[in-house]
């Protein structure tokens, strides 16, 4: 199990570093909008959706993702990212009084809100000026650092359960570490691109610190539906939804705090 997680990650972090460093952004944007759109799949699974309801519910997000990044202005923006920001606070509670019951309109309703900002703010943070391709690779290598960093720190130092009801699995410890290693990432890369590095080691922290929020919210709804993954995609780590939860929460606060340390991309 281990090896196979070790092989799909390291086949997906090539594609997806491929598809934002080096291809062009409509390639870009066809190989993310395939994730997250697989993403909207599992997440009507997560609704109780099956059938035709499934499929228009994925085609629904989908459609909504890609208008807002065409058609947005930067005051759709702005809504956008308030939108996002707002849900994951309210997410926050939920999970914090966890354990109780979604009804599957409710679940449908969550699963727009932390698929469709989360794609339209990171394909438009790509496609700002000459760094934004590099500032959108940037969130996904503080997030991998993240769960890297947590990963190791829960195997070796783990002692206290982070959220039980949602996620036996983590840590604090595994927490801390996580948060030491996307600090240092966004740290070393802000240093590489010339900005300012004291800010991006805060940012890449917070950044961290929310995407813990992505991964238990989706723990929390696959669990109101007793399920393990969301999905059986990829050997060794279950579905897409396993892969992006933790970025559908960090992309938003790492684009507001792109915006308050003053970045343009």
């Amino acid at each position: 199990m281990l090896a196979a997680r070790i092989i799909t990650a390291a086949v997906f972090g090539l594609a997806i570093t491929a598809a934002i460093l080096l291809a062009p952004p409509i390639v870009t944007a066809g190989v993310l909008g395939l994730l997250w759109l697989a993403g909207a799949w599992e997440w009507g699974g997560f609704a109780r959706l099956d059938g035709l309801s499934r499929f228009v519910y994925a085609a629904v997000l989908l459609a909504a993702m890609v208008a807002g990044w065409r058609w947005l202005g930067a005051g759709g923006t702005l809504a956008l990212l308030v939108v996002a920001l707002v849900w994951w606070a309210a997410a926050l509670v939920l999970v914090l009084k966890y354990p109780r019951t979604f009804g599957p309109k409710f679940v449908a309703a969550a699963g727009v809100l932390v698929l469709v900002p989360s794609w339209t703010l990171l394909m438009q943070l790509h496609g700002t000026g000459q760094l934004g391709a590099r500032l959108a690779f940037l969130v996904l290598l503080i997030v991998w650092a993240a769960d890297v960093g947590a990963f190791v720190f829960g195997r070796w130092l783990g002692r206290t359960k982070l959220a039980p009801a949602v996620s036996p699995g983590k840590t604090w410890e595994g927490v801390a570490g996580g948060l030491l290693a996307a600090g240092a990432t966004a740290g070393g890369a802000a240093v590489a691109l010339g900005l300012p590095w004291v800010s991006f080691v805060a940012l890449g922290i917070a950044t961290a610190v929310i995407s813990v929020l992505g991964d238990l919210t989706q723990s929390m709804f696959k669990r109101n539906v007793g399920l393990k993954d969301s999905g059986r995609l990829l050997p060794g780590h279950g579905g897409v939804l396993d892969r992006i939860d933790s970025l559908t929460a960090a992309v938003p606060l790492f684009v507001l705090g792109l915006s308050i340390a003053g970045v343009a991309g």
